[in-house]
């Protein structure tokens, strides 16, 4: 693919696409609170104010691709950029979580389940969500929302808590996370503006797991001993609120659509594969 792609957040996901991916794009644009130069990328400052090299950019994007998290006056880019984004006619892709679900008990949940979220953060997702599925029916351009697991991958991964002994192993009987590393993550977006995907798609890989499973996997792969196990009823008690809300949540989550997007097998299908290959990078520090 040619043409312009527009990162609206060039956040870690997005850094991590642009250098898998981004050059199949003649032009790279960004944006960051700063506008602080990127290799690659022409980086344009977004901290509400709406430069006019961003709103030229937003009409003439050939993909766009959207990272960042709605606060509480709502999505930050919708408001300033719809009306330029209305305008083009390529794929949009935005990043959400499977957070908009909620709790599921610990039961398989696909992209029909219902958008059961209760906290405020998530909340505000999906009405981000919402959003720009309309922009993209009034413009009548393509929207993939790709929902995202929780997300490891170079300079963010249980190897590097181990070994800087900030891991924690909390035990809560079937509890279960889903996670996907940044490597998936942009392969998912590639595919997405490819096939100029609209729809929906859980971005997770194929092993809901407790919460000690990749610390005791990257412990063993460091040969360091693993952190003590803590009760989540103990740990809970010094918890931040955020955190708390993370683990009030419990589902399993397939990923059976993002396999047929991207035609085939994650290539972490699972954190062992995902932490073993980061354990070389790691070691050379």
């Amino acid at each position: 693919m040619t043409g312009t792609l527009l990162c609206l957040g060039h956040g870690y996901c997005a850094q991590r696409f642009t250098a898998l991916h981004g050059e199949a794009f003649g032009r790279r644009v960004g944006t960051s609170r700063t506008g602080a130069p990127a290799p690659g990328m022409e980086m344009l400052r977004f901290d509400g104010e709406v430069p006019a090299e961003l709103l030229a950019a937003a009409g003439a994007a050939d993909a766009v691709l959207v990272s960042a998290a709605p606060g509480e006056a709502g999505d930050p880019f919708l408001g300033p950029l719809g009306a330029a984004l209305a305008e083009g006619q390529g794929p949009l892709v935005y990043l959400s979580t499977i957070g908009v679900y909620g709790d599921a008990g610990g039961g398989w949940i696909d992209e029909g389940a219902p958008l059961a979220a209760t906290a405020p953060r998530a909340r505000r997702r999906i009405e981000a969500e919402a959003g720009w599925q309309e922009l993209g029916r009034r413009a009548g351009r393509p929207v993939a929302v790709l929902r995202l697991g929780g997300i490891y991958g170079p300079g963010r991964n249980a190897l590097i808590d181990v070994a800087d002994g900030s891991a924690r192993c909390i035990e809560r009987d079937g509890q279960v996370f889903n996670r996907i590393h940044v490597d998936d993550i942009a392969g998912a977006v590639q595919a997405a503006i490819a096939h100029r995907f609209d729809g929906v798609v859980n971005v997770v890989d194929d092993e809901p797991s407790p919460s000690c499973a990749p610390v005791r996997f990257a412990a063993a792969l460091l040969g360091l001993p693993p952190p003590v196990p803590e009760r989540f009823e103990e740990a809970a008690r010094s918890m931040s609120a955020m955190a708390l809300s993370f683990w009030a949540d419990n589902r399993r989550v397939s990923n059976g659509r993002l396999r047929a997007l991207i035609g085939g097998a994650l290539r972490y299908p699972t954190f062992r594969e995902g932490l073993s290959a980061l354990a070389p990078t790691f070691s050379q520090g």
